[in-house]
C-alpha cells in the first residue's frame, strides 16, 4: 500500500478541513512547497494534493502553490478540485502531474471522464466524495442522489487509473476511516482504490491494511501534521 500525504490548498497555504467546511480550516504551513519537502524528505513516494478554492470555483485557484510543488519535489503528485475540462486536465498534466483527479465531472460530466482516461492512460483518477454513500459534489457543497458504489461501477471500462474514496463525514475528524465501506468498494470494483478520510492512527492504517480488499493505499493529513502518524513508520508498516 502506497501512504499519500495530504497537502490540501485554500488561499495559498495548506490546510486541514474538518468535515469539508471551508469555515473550517486550519492552517499548518504558510508554505506549502516546503511542507511538500518535508514530506518527500522524510520518505514518502506520492503526493496528494487539493486545490479547495477550485473546488468551489470550478477552476483552477491554487496553481501558483502548486506549481511550487511540483518544482520542488520530485515524487509523483496527484491534484484533485476544479479540473472539469479538458483544457485544465491537459495543462495539469503538461506541468508534470503524474495523475489528476476528477470528482464532480465524474458525476456531471463522466463522458468527459472516459475520454480524458482515453488520451492520458494511467494519468486519470476519480474522486468519490460520500456522505452516508451518497456522492457529493463541488467541493462537497451539493448532494446527489447518486450511490458512490454505483458510480465507481460505471467507470469499470474507462480506463482509469484510480478510485479516491473520501467518507466526508470522517474527514479532518480524527475518528479513524470507515474500513468497511472502503473495503466494500475495492472489492465491488477491479479499479484500484484508495482510502481517505479519517486515517488518525498506525492502527487506522493497518486495519485499511488488513481490510480484506487489496487497496491501492491511504491518504493522510491532520494526523501527519499533528504528530499522531509518523511517516517514517507509516512508511514502514505500509511497505512490510
Amino acid at each position: 500500500m502506497i501512504l499519500y500525504p495530504a497537502i490540501d490548498l485554500k488561499d495559498g497555504q495548506a490546510v486541514r478541513l474538518l468535515k469539508g467546511e471551508m469555515d473550517k480550516a486550519t492552517v499548518f504551513n504558510d508554505d506549502p512547497a516546503a511542507q511538500a519537502m518535508a514530506f518527500v524528505e522524510a520518505g514518502c513516494a506520492w503526493l496528494h494534493l487539493v486545490d479547495l478554492n477550485g473546488a468551489f470555483a470550478g477552476e483552477p485557484v491554487n496553481g501558483a502553490a502548486v506549481d511550487a510543488i511540483l518544482e520542488r519535489t520530485d515524487v509523483p503528485a496527484q491534484l484533485g478540485g476544479g479540473i472539469r475540462d479538458m483544457a485544465t486536465i491537459e495543462s495539469w498534466l503538461a506541468k508534470g502531474l503524474a495523475r489528476v483527479i476528477l470528482g464532480t465531472v465524474a458525476v456531471e460530466d463522466p463522458g468527459l471522464v472516459r475520454e480524458a482516461a482515453r488520451a492520458f492512460p494511467g494519468q486519470v483518477a476519480v474522486g468519490i466524495d460520500a456522505r452516508d454513500g451518497r456522492v457529493a459534489t463541488r467541493g462537497w457543497a451539493e448532494e446527489t442522489d447518486v450511490d458512490a458504489t454505483d458510480l465507481a461501477r460505471s467507470f469499470e471500462d474507462a480506463g482509469v487509473a484510480a478510485i479516491i474514496y473520501t467518507d466526508i463525514n470522517r474527514d479532518g475528524a480524527m475518528q479513524g476511516p470507515n474500513v468497511e465501506a472502503t473495503a466494500a468498494l475495492a472489492r465491488a470494483v477491479e479499479i484500484p482504490v484508495i482510502a481517505s478520510g479519517g486515517v488518525s492512527s498506525l492502527a487506522d492504517l493497518q486495519a485499511l491494511k488488513e481490510c480484506g480488499a487489496a487497496l491501492n493505499g491511504a491518504i493522510s493529513g491532520r494526523a501527519l501534521y499533528d504528530g499522531a502518524i509518523d511517516l517514517g513508520e507509516a512508511l514502514a508498516l505500509l511497505q512490510d
